[in-house]
């Protein structure tokens, strides 16, 4: 991608909410109470009129389109945190990660590994890179991000196998790298949300996580609830979006109700590691994220919840988008930095 066309979005994006709601249809997008980002609104607008027929969409066109808008609108370097590469050994691959490992360390501060969006289909490292290294500063912790395997090429188990691979690994080796022994986080957005709580409730019993950190998580494949019909035509997750992802990522025989699949239905949920769970308040998830933060609450579970009610779905990936996203990034950050620490 050109510096021109780089800096020619921001400017537009740099604009007054006025004159952006302005060109993007001329009144602000309210839904249930809620109003939407001038500046996410402006960005759907523009996506809505660029839009091809979901007959002529392939995974790989939206896999290069995320990675343009992970370069486009990731935000910028973190200082005090410098970047390793890692392999993970899983059963029959070794998974390639990258290691955030901040300058000034707090050995009180366990490591956090972090699984990307994407559907299972779409995503990649650069997804949730300004994320990372805001949380591996703000914690004085390593974290640990996780380049698993992506599906139609590897559908359902395979990027679960590698993120529970991650996992393993990270509670293995945190003392290596100054955390406390023994023990990691877990935490994600979209899909990754849905790995970490699938992970959390696996290991629930024996190497159970500190902590789950879930963003707008996808938890119930069979989710029938308002926000999937309200906020339908929401971008970037619009409900073609998500047949297309799970057409993508799940074989025939698999039952969506399954645990590993809908982990929301997991019918006892006693006993699981504290949960942050944030949501955003233009989304298809947006109910069974908040359902879940329930029904974790109903089982004894520690839960912290907030909605971002201004932002969309995959706003992590949006930093420099708007300041909006920017300052959600930097609230979860320093609550998962004080989760770490063991101070929330």
């Amino acid at each position: 991608m050109s510096w021109l066309r780089k800096a020619l979005v921001h400017l537009a994006l740099s604009r007054s909410d006025e004159a952006l709601i302005k060109a993007s249809g001329g009144a602000p997008r309210t839904v249930r109470g809620m109003t939407l980002d001038a500046r996410m609104q402006f960005l759907e607008a523009g996506a809505r009129q660029r839009a091809e027929p979901w007959d002529q969409v392939t995974v790989e066109k939206l896999r290069a389109q995320t990675e343009a808008g992970a370069e486009l609108f990731g935000g910028g370097k973190v200082s005090g945190v410098r970047i390793e590469k890692v392999y993970v050994t899983g059963r029959s691959h070794s998974v390639p990660c990258r290691l955030y490992l901040p300058t000034v360390r707090d050995n009180s501060a366990a490591m956090l590994v972090y699984f990307h969006f994407g559907g299972g289909v779409i995503g990649s490292l650069e997804s949730c890179h300004r994320l990372c290294a805001l949380i591996a500063k703000e914690a004085g912790a390593p974290v640990l991000s996780v380049d698993y395997r992506l599906a139609p090429e590897f559908k359902f188990p395979t990027g679960l196998e590698d993120c529970i691979a991650a996992y393993s690994w990270a509670v293995d080796n945190a003392a290596r790298y100054g955390a406390p022994v023994g023990k990691a986080a877990i935490g994600g957005d979209s899909m990754g949300g849905h790995f970490t709580a699938i992970i959390a409730q696996e290991f629930r019993k024996t190497k159970s996580p500190v902590l789950q950190l879930m963003i707008y998580p996808a938890v119930d494949f069979l989710s029938e609830t308002p926000s999937m019909h309200d906020f339908a035509d929401a971008w970037p997750l619009t409900a073609e979006t998500v047949d297309f992802f799970m057409k993508q990522y799940l074989p025939e025989a698999v039952d969506p109700s399954d645990p590993r699949v809908s982990p929301i239905r997991t019918q006892d949920l006693r006993g699981l590691a504290p949960a942050l769970i944030y949501t955003a308040g233009f989304d298809m998830l947006l109910d069974q994220g908040q359902a879940y933060a329930h029904r974790l609450e109903e089982a004894g579970v520690k839960v912290s919840y907030k909605c971002f009610d201004s932002l969309p779905h995959g706003f992590v990936a949006f930093s420099s988008a708007t300041p909006a996203a920017e300052a959600a990034l930097r609230q979860i950050a320093r609550e998962t930095a004080a989760s770490l620490k063991g101070n929330r």
